[in-house]
């Protein structure tokens, strides 16, 4: 019966170490598998950084827009013999150096540069004396469009010219106009042509030229 014994563990012992051995191929191939599939380590589908390839020339490319070239709107205006004595006149430092001027680039004429709009302002109460437009020709800008009636404001909308004009009668204050005009041009001909103008009334009842000054005692 002692015999039996030490067989029967011998053959126990034997038992586990094939269970042992089979566990440990097992071990291993989910190893060499999980290597073969994901992680960190090699991948048997191509080479590295293939899908970083095919994704970036999937990928269309936009070109950067045209930065507008800088002026000096001032020189400009001053140097136009278009512009009138009293906006040149009137166009002076507000504080330092610091111009009364608006400037706007974008293409109104369909040129192969931005076109400049200059609206020339008072320094007090900021109205619009003259606004421009000018026109890459060469090396230098040609003065296309001119208005010098204040106050005027002229403005780009979708490829368009916007110009608006408040009018006055006798005896407005200059925070009330009676009226307001809006012109709509557009570039045709190497020129600028009216497209469509709105004309507004204001009313003298809501904050008009009466409430707006104090009558005397």
């Amino acid at each position: 019966m002692r015999g039996l014994g030490t067989e029967s563990l011998r053959a126990r012992g034997a038992l586990k170490a094939a269970i042992a051995a089979v566990a440990g191929l097992a071990v291993l191939g989910l190893s060499v598998s999980a290597c073969g599939t994901g992680g960190t380590g090699a991948r048997d589908e191509g080479p590295a950084g293939s899908d970083s390839v095919a994704a970036g020339a999937a990928t269309p490319t936009v070109s950067p827009s045209k930065a507008p070239k800088s002026v000096d709107a001032v020189k400009l205006v001053k140097d136009d013999p278009r512009v009138g004595a009293a906006v040149k006149r009137a166009l002076k430092p507000c504080v330092a150096d610091e111009y009364p001027v608006d400037v706007s680039y974008g293409d109104l004429t369909g040129g192969s540069a931005d076109d400049i709009v200059v609206n020339v302002m008072t320094c007090g109460d900021a109205v619009g004396i003259g606004s421009y437009v000018y026109r890459e020709q060469g090396h230098s800008y040609e003065n296309v469009f001119r208005a010098e009636e204040p106050p005027v404001y002229a403005e780009i909308d979708r490829g368009e010219l916007v110009v608006t004009q408040q009018m006055y009668e006798k005896d407005d204050p200059v925070s009330y106009p009676s009226s307001e005009e809006v012109i709509t041009y557009s570039w045709s001909a190497n020129r600028f042509s009216e497209e469509s103008r709105t004309h507004t009334e204001y009313s003298n009842a809501v904050g008009g030229a009466d409430s707006a000054t104090p009558a005397p005692n």
